[in-house]
């Protein structure tokens, strides 16, 4: 009977190296810490000072659903299509407008925070353009404007689904 040796080779590359199982473990890591970022991030919104200057500002095509509460930041808006003109009520205030003409929504603050640590601190002012109803809905551009840049993905959180907003 003859006396085979095993084959070392194959068996050493069964099993992850040492370097191969941190480096996995370093990036499972990030990964959780990524999900948990993201699951905790909050945008907390408060009245704000006048005065402030917002050079920054994303635009997006909204659409508002007539007669609807819906909620920006803690601005309470609801919007009913009359005619050609539209009836909007932003925390209680009213006013008409027609198409082409804008409102201005007082400036707030927004603190943006992940994992209970604020990121970013910044002032924002909201602006709606009437532009026309389509079926239900009132269309509008809308401006964000803030005081420091914000990344879009943090904007769209203060951004209701229901007004399926699109970036323009």
């Amino acid at each position: 009977m003859v006396n085979i040796p095993a084959n070392t080779e194959q068996e050493s590359t069964k099993g992850w190296s040492t370097g191969t199982k941190v480096l996995v473990g370093i990036l499972a890591l990030i990964a959780v810490i990524c999900v948990v970022a993201v699951v905790t991030l909050t945008v907390a919104v408060i009245e704000s000072q006048t005065g402030t200057s917002f050079p920054y500002s994303t635009n997006y095509r909204v659409s508002l659903p007539d007669g609807e509460l819906v909620t920006i930041g803690n601005s309470k808006i609801i919007v009913m299509v009359v005619g050609d003109s539209v009836d909007t009520s932003v925390d209680g205030n009213k006013e008409k407008l027609v198409v082409g003409q804008e409102r201005v929504i007082s400036p707030h603050f927004a603190r943006i925070s992940v994992m209970g640590i604020p990121l970013i601190d910044t002032d924002f002012q909201i602006t709606l353009k009437y532009l026309g109803a389509s079926g239900k809905n009132a269309l509008f551009d809308m401006t964000v404007k803030t005081s420091k840049q914000v990344p879009e993905l943090i904007l769209r959180r203060l951004i209701p689904s229901n007004m399926n907003a699109q970036a323009i």
